[in-house]
């Protein structure tokens, strides 16, 4: 874990070997910035507006869920939602359509009062939406069928499938979030007519079983999405022009390279600032520091306004710092430092090899890719160790009057919701039957999980202390960070 206030310092890579076209070896040194910022010519080379588009888009699908909610519970616009389809055709354009949905549809505020955002609509990003990178959708570079039964983590019959109403358990990574939301519009729709599932106070994304379905939504995009684009396409190297078996010759009248922007594509769903190494572990998590980080973000080129696409933190790169502030003292990990030096180093190595006229030296990547990816699972596992915890105070709680079937809820399903990102890594740790034995450790819903009566269900609470305990070793988590996180 960084305890410094700055990265600043330049970091010496070791020389990246690469190979002539006419078969002698050379080197080329290649040293790594400070930052994840590259140029040529003058010109930026990095560009990531559609997944950075597609972060936002998840938060903004997730926050419109709970903003329906908020609206049915305190009946206004209620003729807006009193029907599964008119809820829906305020969320699928989103999910379908995503920014070219409405261009000028506000983003999502994520920075404090008195701060502005250099971008405030979609079409000042990108028109990227969700459903065409979801895995299953954008199957080319899938190491496995995902629509044609390789799909794992989901066999009750307790969401909604369809648009009759009927109940299912979905069998793809598409169905599952389709079935979220449609589930969600089933229950804004009963609340819209007076009927509510629960009562007239709890959020309408809660099911009565115990699921939250906006941290449900989120976190299945976030795996789906995100952690399968990344591992899976963008540093994955099984398919030929793909990811990192893409040319490292200039994208047509682009200034990077076709290998580049793979490359930080994935660095994108990642989610890291391109000043990632600047902050500490705090600052990321929004957990205190120097007053200018202290939100997970800064102006880093000091123009007035904060570039969501170069200067804001997200998801899985935020995850990390909060796993590493929290792990045990003596036992102290660092997935932000160690993904950021190998974020870096992989990309210094690629542009050196083509400022250079010289093949990429691909195990050289693959060196770093392999860090990346290995850090980045590991930042999920923890978060899923994070939840089954949560989990497991949730159930301390029952009987002593300050349990939040709600809490109870929204922990359990971002356990849930992380934890069917393992399948999506080709490099996954976890073999499939250590996979299929957490999910059925899990469940799909949380054991006990009650708004009226719950239950410390003992057997639920020995398997997740089972699957937590599989978890750490597929991952070779020190034994006092399970409890630590």
């Amino acid at each position: 874990m960084r305890n410094r206030l700055f990265f600043a310092v330049f970091v010496g890579i070791a020389l990246a070997w690469v190979g002539c076209s006419d078969g002698d070896t050379v080197t080329t040194p290649a040293e790594a910035p400070e930052t994840f910022s590259f140029e040529r010519g003058g010109e930026s080379t990095v560009s990531v507006t559609g997944q950075i588009t597609r972060q936002l888009l998840i938060s903004d699908l997730t926050g419109l869920i709970r903003a329906i909610s908020a609206e049915v519970l305190a009946g206004e616009n209620l003729e807006q939602y009193d029907t599964p389809d008119k809820v829906l055709a305020w969320l699928t354009p989103l999910y379908e359509e995503g920014g070219g949905a409405n261009p000028n549809r506000p983003l999502p505020i994520l920075v404090e009062a008195g701060d502005t955002a250099l971008q405030t609509v979609y079409a000042d990003l990108n028109d990227a939406n969700l459903q065409d990178k979801l895995a299953g959708n954008d199957s080319v570079t899938d190491h496995a069928d995902w629509n044609g039964g390789a799909f794992v983590g989901w066999s009750t019959s307790n969401l909604v499938v369809n648009t009759q109403g009927d109940l299912g358990a979905p069998d793809t990574p598409e169905r599952l979030v389709l079935a979220l939301l449609r589930t969600f519009a089933t229950q804004a729709a009963t609340g819209a007519t007076g009927s509510f599932p629960i009562d007239a106070t709890a959020p309408l994304y809660l099911t009565a079983d115990g699921l939250d379905l906006a941290q449900l939504t989120q976190a299945v995009l976030l795996s789906g999405v995100n952690f399968s684009q990344g591992v899976d396409d963008y540093l994955d190297d099984d398919v030929e022009g793909k990811g990192l078996l893409a040319a490292n010759e200039l994208d047509g009248d682009e200034s990077y390279t076709s290998l580049e922007h793979h490359w930080d594509e994935g660095y994108g769903y990642f989610g890291g600032a391109r000043d990632y190494g600047m902050y500490t572990d705090d600052e990321i998590a929004g957990e205190g520091g120097r007053e200018a980080y202290r939100a997970g973000y800064f102006d880093s080129n000091a123009d007035g306004a904060v570039d969501l696409s170069a200067e804001f933190n997200y998801s899985a790169a935020v995850d990390a710092a909060k796993r590493d502030r929290d792990s045990a003292e003596d036992a102290r990990t660092d997935f932000t430092g160690d993904a950021d030096l190998a974020w870096r180093t992989g990309r210094a190595i690629i542009a050196a090899a083509h400022d250079a006229g010289e093949e990429v030296d691909a195990a050289a990547v693959g060196v770093q890719r392999d860090i990346i990816v290995s850090s980045w699972e590991k930042v999920i596992a923890a978060t899923a160790v994070h939840h089954i915890n949560q989990v497991l105070l949730d159930m301390d709680s029952i009987g002593t009057g300050d349990y939040d079937f709600g809490d109870h809820a929204e922990h359990w399903s971002a356990l849930k919701g992380f934890a069917l990102a393992f399948q999506f890594n080709p490099r996954s740790p976890m073999s499939a039957t250590e996979f299929a034995a957490i999910h059925a450790a899990i469940g799909d819903a949380p054991a006990g999980a009650s708004p009226t009566s719950p239950t410390d269900e003992m057997n639920y609470r020995a398997q997740l202390l089972d699957a937590r305990a599989l978890i750490g070793d597929a991952y070779d988590f020190d034994e006092a960070n399970l409890t630590a996180w």
